[in-house]
């Protein structure tokens, strides 16, 4: 019979905490003020990647029974039937949420991201365009939370740059990798990383600012200080989370250094969203990214060690 641990097994819980950061992340950097119904669109954010796990189950259910047989599907602990009922009630929750949380322009995003996340999972994964084609869906997830907002589109692509780089690497993870994608992939990371402490001055949030403006009404000083602080913080912590492993898997790259590595990428996605809210002196979000990071690593501890992500 299955249980709802199943169902989280199914739909890989714990790495959908790193998804709520991109709302935030889009929503700051376009200028919007999170308060109230804005808050809806993370929730959206988890359902919609949690419905894209169990459809990546549900499409790759043939070959999980001879590489992956412990997942949920192949191991009979959920059936092919109930975790198309996961998808579609994850996607039908999460637009709707999108549509409370954002509006016309937030739903305007959440369809297309949608047919991206089906996209990717039933055609795109296993071609050359799968690094592209999920890079799309993380870039399009924080572009939900600005609206659509033409200047979120730099956190956007930071946030689709790392993901494209992550979805190259984890191809290594069953067969192994090689020297030349993780070299890559270190070009990638470091990439992000420049990218992620070199926003836009000007994307000040008015939360922030109301909290932190000296007389001419600009963001003070110190609070400019406080920014610049925990960008840097953000950003080395998402070095210190995914620089190690690579560097193994460059050394070595085997299947289990690859997972490690993948996995260790997917977690790293919360201090990038962190180093990219608080570049716009949205300092109690970013710190409330901080928490949810915390909460992830110790979900994540409770996994098996080697785990396929």
């Amino acid at each position: 019979m299955t249980s709802f641990a199943d169902i989280l097994d199914l739909v890989r819980a714990p790495a959908a905490l790193t998804v709520i950061g991109d709302t935030l992340a889009g929503g700051h950097a376009g200028g919007a003020r999170f308060t109230g119904r804005h808050w809806l669109l993370p929730a959206a954010s988890v359902l919609l990647y949690s419905g894209g796990m169990a459809l990546n189950d549900y499409a790759d259910r043939e070959l999980d029974a001879e590489e992956r047989p412990e997942r949920p599907i192949p191991s009979g602990r959920v059936s092919a039937g109930q975790a198309i009922a996961v998808v579609s009630g994850c996607f039908a929750a999460g637009l709707v949420l999108a549509g409370a949380g954002g509006g016309r322009r937030g739903l305007g995003v959440a369809v297309p991201l949608v047919g991206a996340i089906v996209l990717y999972n039933t055609a795109a994964k296993s071609t050359p365009l799968g690094p592209l084609s999920m890079a799309a869906c993380r870039g399009l997830d924080v572009m939900m939370g600005a609206g659509g907002a033409r200047r979120a589109l730099p956190a956007a692509a930071t946030v689709a740059l790392h993901t494209a780089g992550l979805t190259l690497q984890s191809r290594g993870e069953v067969h192994g990798g090689s020297v030349g994608v993780a070299g890559a992939n270190l070009a990638i990371t470091a990439a992000s990383a420049a990218a992620a402490v070199a926003g836009d001055p000007g994307a000040v949030t008015a939360r922030s600012a109301a909290r932190g403006t000296d007389a001419s009404g600009k963001p003070s000083t110190a609070w400019r200080i406080g920014s610049t602080l925990a960008t840097i913080t953000a950003t080395a912590a998402y070095l210190a989370a995914t620089l190690p492993t690579q560097l193994r898997s460059l050394d070595d790259p085997s299947a289990g250094n690859v997972r490690t590595a993948t996995r260790s990428g997917i977690g790293a996605m919360i201090p990038l969203q962190t180093a990219l809210v608080a570049r716009t002196g949205a300092l109690g979000p970013a710190a409330v990214l901080a928490g949810v990071d915390v909460a992830r690593r110790a979900l994540s501890a409770r996994r098996k060690r080697g785990d396929v992500t």
